[in-house]
């Protein structure tokens, strides 16, 4: 059989094939969390419509305009569509920044807005407290409530664990649900107030002093908020072994500054070890200022694989 075209042999009579489809434009969007945050995002469509999507959460003083959020965003798009956002007090963001608590209301929305663009399948990555709020959504957002629920609990106002409100209202799209089917969190903390190296005390200072919130404010651009946590948030020790059976990477550094290797430890520790897998890595610092395109290329293609149910 000859291989030429209908079109290239003069041939009129060839039925044509079904038009191929074509994926979204990347685009803009402001969201709005639970609570009624606006929320700013932006979406990279990937290789395709049939390709899953990575949802990418970004560290403290981030934002999804931040070079390194840009580099990531750009070699995940090579596996995946790509949503990134500001996190609460961050970017073009409104509110202000509660350092990983509320943060995971945002979260919800991004991932909502990624399914709400058709990706059946979503992973979030998350960097330091990103890392931290990625577990936190992955055990507090689950797969078993269906869209129904997600729905009713919006128009209803019904709170979740630690009081806060469920997904599903306040933005979220109709039919969507804000579970992640893979979680990666990179240079995450195990545990709440540490304060065992120089750059956590610094940090210390500036989110719990008013001076120092000013100084975030004016040489960081990071808005955060006067008030303590109350009650505390989820450990992200206690989150990880709840987000099973959700498959689960930890990545971290040998050379991280801010949190050294027992907390990755203590993470895989708690997790479970038929669902999740560690990898420390050697030369590797702290978050995604630090992240290598190889990393990043490993963590694109193990997200990839575990949202299509493909051993990573």
């Amino acid at each position: 059989m000859s291989s030429t075209s209908a079109a290239s042999s003069g041939r009129r009579d060839a039925a044509p094939g079904p038009a191929a489809p074509v994926p979204p434009a990347s685009r803009r969007a402001l969201l709005r969390a639970a609570d009624g945050v606006p929320i700013e995002a932006a979406y990279a469509p990937g290789p395709g419509p049939d390709a899953p999507a990575i949802v990418v959460a970004h560290g403290f003083t981030g934002a999804l305009e931040r070079p390194a959020i840009r580099r990531a965003a750009a070699v995940f798009a090579q596996r995946a569509g790509v949503v990134t956002f500001s996190f609460r007090g961050h970017g073009g963001s409104g509110g202000r920044s509660t350092v990983g608590d509320r943060e995971v209301l945002d979260l919800a929305a991004a991932v909502a807005w990624a399914r709400s663009l058709g990706h059946a399948r979503v992973a979030t990555v998350g960097f330091s407290m990103g890392g931290s709020v990625v577990l936190r959504h992955g055990a507090l957002y689950r797969p078993e409530a269906r869209d129904d629920e997600w729905e009713r609990g919006g128009r209803e106002g019904r709170t979740g664990a630690y009081g806060h409100a469920a997904a599903g209202g306040g933005g979220d799209a109709p039919g969507t649900v804000p579970y992640a089917d893979a979680v990666v969190s990179v240079s995450s903390p195990a545990r709440w107030y540490y304060r065992g190296t120089a750059p956590m005390r610094r940090l210390h200072w500036i989110v719990e002093r008013r001076t120092g919130r000013a100084v975030s404010r004016l040489a960081l651009k990071t808005r955060i908020h006067h008030r303590r946590w109350n009650p505390e948030p989820l450990s992200p020790t206690a989150a990880a072994p709840l987000i099973a059976p959700t498959p689960l990477l930890i990545v971290h550094g040998t050379r991280d500054t801010y949190f050294p290797v027992d907390h990755p430890h203590a993470l895989a520790a708690a997790a479970d070890p038929e669902t999740s897998e560690l990898w420390l890595e050697e030369n590797f610092a702290h978050a995604e200022n630090a992240a290598s395109e190889e990393l990043l290329e490993r963590i694109s293609e193990w997200a990839a694989d575990a949202v299509s149910g493909r051993s990573p």
